[in-house]
C-alpha cells in the first residue's frame, strides 16, 4: 500500500508544471521495490516525486491538502502547487 498524489488538485493532475519548475508529489510506502514503481508514476505524470518514507508517514501527507484547499481560498486560484527546495 502507498500514499501518493492526495495534495494535488486537479488543475495540478492535468498540468504539474509551473513554466520549468514541477510541483512536487509526495509518496509513501512499506515496500522498496513498490515505491520505486509509484516514484516512476509520479515523475511520468510530472511531477519532482519525493519519497517521504514509510507509510506510517502518510499521515503527515494528508493535512496538506487542507493546507492547499486553504491557500488555494486565500489567493482565489486552484493554481497553486508545492514545491520542496533542495540544495
Amino acid at each position: 500500500m502507498f500514499k501518493s498524489f492526495n495534495a494535488q488538485g486537479a488543475e495540478n493532475l492535468a498540468r504539474p508544471g509551473y513554466g520549468d519548475v514541477r510541483a512536487t508529489n509526495f509518496f509513501c510506502g512499506d515496500d522498496e521495490a513498490g515505491k520505486s514503481v509509484v516514484k516512476q508514476l509520479v515523475e511520468d505524470v510530472g511531477f519532482d516525486a519525493v519519497d517521504a518514507g514509510p507509510l506510517k508517514n502518510a499521515r503527515l501527507l494528508e493535512p496538506m491538502m487542507l493546507l492547499w484547499i486553504a491557500c488555494a481560498k486565500s489567493c482565489r486560484t486552484r493554481d497553486i502547487a508545492f514545491r520542496l527546495l533542495r540544495r
